[in-house]
């Protein structure tokens, strides 16, 4: 299981050693092991500001296999699974915990990525004690209602997650789009930092004639590939209605399909005709993208969708909503296909388009490598950290300056 060393001041370079750095407690209810685009960007936006020098104290729920641990640098706490996604955690309230142990051992800030209770209790037991709060807003939870027959508790949801992020002193989205929208919606204090990808993992370069083999296909077959949950909120019907659909236009046609969730044992009863590859992680994955000629993005509830940078950066045609990671990083028809959202009709045209013209994307392709290579997660991480400096220092002049008489 992957570990997040603490680092201190003795493994700092002299570059290092002079920025100003942090005690920054950063709390998640998911994390490695578990694979999805919150855990593992959480998981690297750690990675990265310990190697800036700062003092990372993780907390986030404890996994069945994992035993109790208190630790300076790692607090794991008691947590429940998800009751939709049984493969997933949510900690418990323990705001008198994290109170208790911030008051011996107080951050410089405190960064919430994820809006579960153990976030609430966070956030609270940070108000409580004068510590600055920062959030993430990552997930449309307020939209997957919908798809689970809980419609009605929309409002609700939304009214929970805009009060949360509003106790916060700024909230991080990662789009203009998704900052608008909550903007629209009440939600205050909200700043955009994007996300990146890492287009040396994932590079065109790893295409496997070998894999696809694998895969019931040769050179002259076209590839639709999904990468992500298999879920009624990633609109993932939709995959699988196009596909059908590009068959007829092309029998040869083949759909690879990489995950797991709640609709895989059903969707591969109904699709045997499809690839199943599981879950997949670092170079497997990036084969995966890289021998596959089109990626279908069907999702209308992901603020950003990390698989859809990871495709372009791996020389995909992607076809997707212009919402979220498309719609800040493809130009329609030059580096991939965008579709209005909602406009299923268009969707599964498009996608026949494409297989019918596959063998002629290769500009296309470059394009979406080129216009991938430009996130650098670099950037994207020091922008994050700046800002958390900027909250933390901020915060502190507030309390220092003297009260009016």
């Amino acid at each position: 299981m992957q570990r997040i060393l603490f680092i201190t001041s003795k493994a700092l370079t002299p570059t290092q050693k002079d920025k100003t750095t942090m005690h920054i407690a950063y709390i998640t209810e998911t994390y490695p092991p578990e694979l999805n685009g919150v855990s593992l960007t959480v998981a690297r936006s750690i990675r990265y500001l310990c190697e800036q020098g700062h003092e990372v104290e993780l907390i986030r729920p404890r996994q069945p296999q994992e035993a109790p641990r208190d630790a300076k640098e790692e607090y794991l706490t008691p947590g429940l699974a998800i009751p939709m996604y049984r493969d997933l955690r949510m900690g418990l309230p323990v705001t008198k915990r994290l109170q208790s142990r911030w008051s011996r051992r107080r951050p410089q800030l405190v960064h919430v990525a994820t809006e579960g209770p153990l976030g609430w209790a966070a956030s609270r037991a940070a108000r409580l004690l004068g510590i600055p709060v920062t959030s993430d807003f990552r997930t449309n939870f307020h939209e997957y209602s919908r798809y689970y027959g809980l419609g009605w508790a929309e409002p609700a949801v939304r009214a929970y997650l805009r009060h949360f992020h509003n106790c916060t002193d700024l909230t991080f989205v990662p789009t203009r789009a998704v900052q608008r929208n909550l903007l629209e919606a009440g939600f205050e204090r909200v700043e955009v930092v994007g996300r990146g990808v890492d287009a040396q993992l994932f590079d065109s370069a790893r295409r496997s004639n070998t894999l696809r083999a694998r895969w019931g296909a040769t050179g002259e077959t076209p590839v639709l590939l999904y990468v992500g949950r298999l879920a009624a909120e990633k609109n993932i019907s939709q995959v699988f209605l196009a596909y059908k659909a590009a068959r007829h236009c092309d029998p040869s046609t083949r759909l690879v399909v990489v995950g797991d969730g709640p609709l895989s044992e059903d969707l591969r009863n109904l699709y045997p005709n499809a690839y199943f590859a599981g879950v997949q992680r670092g170079v497997a994955l990036a084969e995966c993208y890289a021998s596959a000629d089109i990626f279908l993005f069907p999702s209308l509830t992901d603020t950003f969708g990390n698989v859809v940078l990871e495709a372009m950066a791996s020389g995909l045609a992607v076809l997707a909503y212009d919402n979220g990671a498309a719609a800040e990083h493809i130009v329609d028809c030059a580096s991939g296909v965008l579709v209005t959202p909602g406009n299923t009709e268009r969707f599964i045209n498009d996608t026949c388009m494409l297989v019918q013209q596959f063998q002629l994307l290769s500009t296309m392709r470059r394009h979406a490598r080129a216009m991938a290579q430009r996130a650098h997660w670099n950037g994207v991480l020091g922008d994050f950290e700046r800002r958390l400096c900027v909250v933390a220092q901020q915060h502190g002049v507030r309390h220092a300056q003297p009260s009016p008489i």
